[in-house]
């Protein structure tokens, strides 16, 4: 990552929702804090989202920030959620990840960093891209005027 596009990603966080680690202590579960703030991974098929269908929108569980339509999400066969596409680009940030002895790019919300789970190339059309979401770091919104 070039330095220019490194000072331009700090310029997409909203710095109202960098909030201290007593805070998300405060306001998440034990379970949503671990993979939203310690880039946990729920146990696949166990996620509230798995195997959830219908319309509307999925918003970041920490900050609200709109990030994946209904519409973009289908059964990967994964164990969690999965979309083929992010509802903007400015909702959702890549990030090159070397942990557990893997190279994969880690998704997290770009207001808050709050850590989603991580894309891979094997999706299906349009993009061929799968994002594999971690329940308990959205929640899904049927008003779609609030995405």
């Amino acid at each position: 990552m070039s330095d220019s596009q490194s000072k331009n990603d700090e310029h997409d966080k909203n710095p109202e929702l960098i909030r201290s680690d007593a805070y998300w202590r405060d306001k998440l579960s034990p379970t949503e804090y671990a993979i939203c703030r310690q880039k946990g991974t729920e146990p696949p098929f166990t996620g509230a989202y798995n195997d959830f269908k219908g319309d509307g929108v999925f918003l970041c569980r920490c900050c609200g920030s709109p990030l994946f339509d209904a519409q973009a999400k289908f059964d990967s066969g994964s164990g969690w959620p999965s979309f083929f596409a992010a509802k903007t680009k400015q909702g959702v940030e890549e990030v090159f990840d070397e942990s557990h002895g893997m190279r994969r790019t880690e998704i997290v919300c770009r207001q808050c960093q709050c850590h989603l789970g991580h894309v891979f190339n094997d999706g299906p059309a349009p993009t061929g891209l799968r994002y594999c979401v971690n329940s308990a770091s959205i929640q899904h919104e049927t008003d779609v005027t609030k995405g």
